[in-house]
């Protein structure tokens, strides 16, 4: 596992032991980060179940002015610590060593503008985390959402949060969903 681009170029990153968490293959990042390459460069990053850490590195390596990294596991957020240390981004990345609910009250920015998840795939976590969202100050009409997720898992709750699906890039055993508040129409209050 390494960062890909940016000015952390070809470091390699630890992920925890154990498994615990789930990296996200080099190829999946790539394609990931190639999608939103536009929206990384000053932006605010929140990285939720973070694991080892290496997608929210990889939106400072691009140029995120700061990212917030997400993770209740010790042995995760250590590595996440260590991984920030090997990159020199420990000025621009804020570790939250708590479950993503109480962390998502404890984010202090005027915007977020990528909230990146991925949870456990089985986990009702994500959906708890999608009905928090709308109630946050700084997710905003600008505020993309990325969910890491099974070929399976279903949402249907988008719609009746406000929120919709944008975009979906499936893989072979995997697929990002692109979400963002719902547009209102010019006669809505």
């Amino acid at each position: 596992m390494r960062v890909i681009a940016g000015s952390a170029r070809r470091l390699k990153l630890k992920a925890p032991d154990g498994m615990d968490t789930r990296p996200t293959q080099d190829i999946i990042k790539e394609t990931l980060f190639n999608m939103i390459q536009t929206e990384v460069p000053g932006s605010v990053f929140v990285d939720l179940c973070a694991g080892s850490g290496q997608i929210g590195i990889e939106a400072l390596s691009r140029g995120a002015r700061r990212a917030y990294f997400v993770e209740n596991g010790r042995a995760a957020a250590a590595c996440i610590q260590q991984n920030l240390h090997t990159t020199h981004f420990e000025e621009t990345g804020v570790l939250l060593r708590q479950d993503v609910l109480s962390a998502l009250r404890h984010i202090r920015e005027k915007e977020a503008d990528i909230i990146y998840m991925d949870p456990p795939y089985e986990a009702p976590a994500v959906h708890s985390i999608l009905r928090a969202l709308p109630t946050l100050p700084y997710f905003t009409d600008n505020t993309l959402v990325i969910v890491e997720t099974s070929l399976e898992t279903e949402f249907p709750e988008l719609e009746e949060l406000g929120l919709e699906l944008v975009r979906e890039k499936r893989y072979r055993t995997n697929r990002h969903l692109f979400i963002r508040k719902k547009e209102r129409n010019i006669g809505e209050l």
